[in-house]
């Protein structure tokens, strides 16, 4: 299995030529691939997820379903959403996923607090989306959110610390300066770090899973 990490919250894991597109939205380039059996929406936020984005997939790839939870399935009426949530499991081409978590993180008290639901790929990837959501099973390798409006650093490294991936990388990282990249991951590495280890991925670049 293989993850490349496109700008932000989008990835694409592909096992022998099979992929799985996870938060495909506007801070991401144009996802111009096939061989797409799914596209994983965590929740309706356009950062990851616009209605051109996932128009676009679904047009290069006619077959493929597209899962989230419900709070996505009202935010695009105009598509097919296979609803998912806490506890629900789906086979589709090589890819076993199960989905974590109900609810998005807070953000500030005024702003509501809508549908969030993680993914787990083959037992062995996990993605929260915006939250932190614990999968309650050991974790391989976690895509961590490192910046965001819902995040405190001390927040995410005690989350990253409970969860005690193998290995982790970074995602959702469009909202931080270069500096501020380098400060947050900087100490995501001190929680995944000794016992497991830190992949900083740039977008297109990949990791063999």
């Amino acid at each position: 299995m293989e993850v490349t990490k496109l700008e932000h919250a989008c990835q694409i894991v592909d096992v022998d030529g099979a992929r799985l597109v996870i938060d495909p939205g506007n801070f991401t380039r144009d996802v111009e691939v096939t061989g797409v059996v799914a596209v994983v929406l965590t929740h309706e936020h356009p950062d990851h997820v616009t209605p051109a984005q996932l128009s676009g997939i679904l047009s290069r790839n006619p077959g493929a379903v597209v899962f989230g939870p419900a709070g996505v399935a009202a935010a695009l009426p105009d598509f097919a959403v296979d609803v998912v949530t806490d506890g629900s499991s789906r086979s589709v081409g090589p890819f076993a996923l199960t989905f974590h978590g109900t609810r998005h993180n807070v953000i500030h008290s005024s702003v509501p607090v809508i549908d969030n639901t993680g993914v787990m790929v083959d037992g062995r990837l996990f993605y929260p989306g915006d939250s932190y959501t614990d999968p309650g099973i050991p974790v391989e390798v976690l895509a961590a959110p490192v910046g965001a409006p819902w995040l405190k650093v001390a927040e995410m490294m005690d989350y990253v610390a409970a969860i005690a991936p193998r290995r982790a990388y970074p995602v959702h990282e469009a909202t931080l300066s270069d500096i501020g990249y380098g400060m947050h991951t900087g100490r995501l590495r001190e929680m995944v770090e000794p016992a497991g280890s830190l992949v900083l991925l740039q977008p297109g670049e990949s990791l063999t899973i």
